[in-house]
């Protein structure tokens, strides 16, 4: 989150009005600002966020306004202008241009008072929803294949292309019930809160396995989002491209409510 202010004043000047700003906004979104490129994904007014930029000049902490507003955002950016309306474009185009400019901050909140405009500007969090689960696992599944079907660079390793994988429902019990558990608990680790490892999970749904390994992330709102952070990463990448594995489980795990949070699993074993 980043806020910042800028006191600009005039004695006769009228003050600034909430579309004064949203049309300013929109305008250096589009043509871009102070070296950064304009982007063509429009930028919402936000009724939420609306909200919190008026609690916000009323003295509450940004985050804490933002929060009590049911916005769930990835990150956001503020700003404080005090000044007449032809202060407010040069305050943008100085202070809030990576944000205007930046294709994920799509909504934004605005509060005009007098001759003080509160902005927020935000990326909302847009994990999957729960009732996606399968269409999900099954383009992790597509991600991977197509991935294993390329010889692949793991950092210092180069790995041959490998056979495709076949989707586990047992594997996939496996990797919902440590997704639920981390989201739970609060922790991302392969350790489950008892103290059960990959296999031991895997175990438990009555799949008779030969070789476990298993994949983490925390963040990712899309299967080619997670997908891409494992193959960057040179372990994970290891396990993806494994010609041991011949079986995947995926599942993920995300609040519905407050603070954002998703975690992800993608279990691969070779049955015995």
């Amino acid at each position: 989150m980043v806020m910042a202010m800028v006191w600009l004043a005039s004695a006769s000047a009228a003050g600034i009005t909430a579309n004064d700003a949203l049309q300013d906004m929109r305008s250096l979104r589009s043509s871009g600002c102070v070296g950064h490129a304009g982007t063509h994904v429009p930028l919402r007014a936000s009724s939420a966020l609306n909200a919190a930029a008026t609690q916000w000049s009323r003295g509450t902490q940004l985050k804490s306004a933002i929060d009590r507003s049911g916005y769930r955002e990835n990150q956001s950016a503020a700003l404080h202008v005090s000044g007449p309306t032809q202060a407010l474009e040069p305050a943008l185009s100085q202070r809030l241009c990576a944000a205007l400019t930046d294709p994920s901050m799509i909504d934004s909140g605005i509060f005009a008072q007098g001759s003080d405009t509160w902005i927020i500007v935000a990326a909302p969090f847009a994990g999957p929803a729960p009732a996606a689960a399968g269409n999900v696992a099954l383009e992790v599944l597509r991600l991977v294949n197509a991935a294993r079907a390329q010889p692949q660079r793991c950092g210092s390793s180069s790995m041959p292309a490998a056979r495709p994988l076949q989707l586990a429902p047992l594997l996939s019990d496996a990797a919902r019930a440590h997704a639920e558990d981390m989201l739970r608990y609060g922790y991302f680790e392969h350790t489950g809160h008892d103290g059960t490892s990959p296999a031991d999970r895997v175990a438990a749904t009555g799949y008779h396995y030969r070789i476990v390994g298993e994949n983490l992330a925390s963040g990712p709102e899309s299967p080619q989002e997670a997908v891409r952070g494992w193959i960057a990463s040179p372990p994970h990448c290891q396990n993806l491209m494994d010609p041991r594995f011949e079986e995947l489980g995926v599942a993920f795990a995300a609040t519905r409510s407050g603070e954002p949070r998703i975690y992800w699993v993608q279990v691969f074993a070779s049955q015995r």
